[in-house]
């Protein structure tokens, strides 16, 4: 029998179901092939990862998707600069799953989107890498979990400082005994916001698809000035979706525990009061069984700086007193500084002096380079969606904290709920979903 190469065995075969059966939903991918990649959700983050991903010879970004059809000529522009051809683009992303030849998607929509997007894309046979933070709350994360491990699929999340040199370095170092017994970690997401500025209800624009937008989300009346990220329905909030980074990074270099036994949080809407209904300010203590974890988040601090891109890009450290996302490792020995995205670390001693350090650079390079060859391969990527996972789990945990009354909980890994609170296991997911757009019980 004549070889056929996997595309052409799909194309070939009476159904793609059955084809994908006959190849035990391997989706193995030759050497020469280029991965085939669709784009869902294509805003600010979606159009960079999809030129990133368009920029490699080993990719072809065949589809673009995005409720709202304005958004189409700048990415697509963006794109066909990046590969030299254009890629299709879709309205309704269900599309292009149905398409045998794409491989994997990129989900860069809003939180809201991001469990039944991948749980969807996983049940076509793509594999998928999903922005940050992984999920909207804690019951969809594991169900995101679920369906990468029942369908065999890749699912990587953009926490993309694992992928570099210099956090592997910081981990060794740590692992190594140099600080001491770890005892306290403290992570940082503090800088400043606007404030949204809403106006009144208006018609939804004819090229924008709301109703799909919102999906399993409340269809709340479309207002323009609402910033999404502000917004509970559609969000974890905009410290969780920046501090996802710091805290994911600080796991990694500890090793990655297991979730903390407690959490307790203080802070809430304190200082943007502009119509959001999440946290501007955010401090939370977890308790682990050998170390406790402090974060400090806020979003009206003007002082607070992240690192800027000249230092990400070059042998240099920030300020550390004024870094917004910066992790302080304190060992019985030594205290080491740890930047995200770039910025390296350092270790100080007892008298406040350098005694290794390490540059850094940003991540994004790095971590595509390792899902597409995790596609190749099937093997497990360095954010596997379970990493993602437990890491949003800690900005789950605060905010369910804060809705319980800012108050402090047990929390029980194994079953992934608070057994002395029922108010906090009411956040555990969603009240309920919008049809038909549910999370499924059973992925």
């Amino acid at each position: 029998m004549q070889q056929l190469n996997r595309r052409e065995f799909v194309k070939k075969s009476v159904g793609t179901a059955t084809a994908l059966a006959a190849l035990g939903g391997s989706n193995v991918i030759g050497a020469n092939e280029k991965v085939v990649v669709g784009v869902m959700g294509i805003g600010g983050r979606g159009t960079a990862v999809a030129g990133m991903f368009a920029a490699r010879s080993d990719v072809d970004i065949a589809y673009l998707c995005d409720p709202d059809t304005r958004r189409q000529p700048y990415a697509r522009k963006v794109v066909e600069a990046a590969q030299g051809h254009a890629p299709k683009f879709v309205q309704d992303f269900r599309r292009m799953l149905e398409d045998p030849d794409l491989d994997a998607v990129i989900v860069a929509t809003p939180d809201h989107w991001h469990a039944l997007g991948t749980i969807m894309a996983c049940q076509a046979n793509k594999h998928v890498y999903v922005e940050k933070p992984a999920a909207h709350n804690l019951w969809e994360g594991r169900k995101m979990v679920e369906a990468a491990r029942k369908y065999q699929r890749v699912v990587t999340v953009g926490m993309q400082t694992r992928s570099t040199p210099y956090a592997k370095a910081a981990r060794e170092y740590i692992e190594s005994g140099k600080l001491g017994d770890i005892r306290l970690v403290r992570v940082y997401n503090m800088m400043q916001h606007s404030r949204q500025q809403l106006g009144s209800e208006q018609p939804v624009p004819a090229e924008f698809d709301y109703d799909l937008w919102c999906g399993p989300a409340a269809k709340l009346p479309y207002i323009p000035g609402r910033y999404w990220l502000n917004m509970a329905e559609y969000s974890c909030g905009p410290i969780p979706g920046d501090a996802v980074h710091q805290l994911d990074l600080a796991r990694y270099v500890m090793g990655d525990p297991p979730p903390p036994k407690t959490v307790m949080h203080s802070g809430g809407i304190q200082v943007l009061l502009d119509g959001r209904d999440t946290p501007d300010t955010q401090y939370a203590t977890y308790e682990y069984d050998n170390f406790t974890l402090l974060f400090q988040g806020s979003l009206w601090s003007p002082y607070m700086k992240k690192i800027a891109q000249y230092i990400r890009d070059n042998d240099l450290f920030p300020e550390w007193q004024y870094c917004a996302t910066k992790i302080e490792i304190l060992g019985t020995k030594g205290f080491m500084y740890l930047g995200r995205h770039g910025g390296g670390w350092q270790v100080m001693d007892e008298n406040d002096k350098v005694i290794d350090q390490a540059y850094g650079r940003p991540g994004d390079k790095p971590h595509i380079e390792n899902f597409v060859q995790c596609v190749r391969s099937g093997a497990r990527p360095n954010a596997d969606i379970e990493h993602g996972h437990q890491s949003v789990l800690l900005s789950h945990l605060a905010n369910i904290a804060w809705r319980a009354g800012n108050t402090k909980l047990s929390f029980d890994a194994k079953t992934e709920t608070f057994p002395s609170n029922p108010e906090a296991n009411r956040y555990i997911k969603r009240s309920g979903y919008r049809a038909p757009w549910a999370v499924p019980e059973k992925v």
